[in-house]
């Protein structure tokens, strides 16, 4: 599912996915990356790299499932935090439904 977002100062829109993550579950830090989300993506970097020094890098699989089922719900709330609100009434009913605005 997807909802989209507009910031009220820039008129910016993002079209952004709720649930699951595939792209953070396959590629990890870098989907934050290209989202221009750099603080998450050295987040997740850090993680990743610290944990799988220790474990000879099995738990950067892990690591990426926990990320996966998080990040997008993350990302969502930081969006909202910034301003940005529902584009369209579906995008709010959906993210009502989801609990991320009241």
């Amino acid at each position: 599912m997807h909802a989209s977002l507009t910031n009220d100062s820039t008129n910016q829109v993002k079209d952004v996915k709720i649930g699951w993550s595939w792209t953070t579950f396959f590629f990890g830090f870098f989907p934050a990356l290209f989202r221009g989300d750099w603080k998450w993506g050295l987040i997740i970097a850090l993680i990743q790299i610290i944990t799988g020094t220790f474990t000879w890098g099995i738990s950067v699989s892990i690591v990426s499932i926990i990320f996966a089922i998080i990040y997008n719900k993350i990302y969502i709330n930081d969006l909202l935090k910034q301003s940005y609100r529902p584009t369209d009434q579906t995008s709010a009913d959906l993210l009502r439904q989801r609990g991320f605005i009241g």
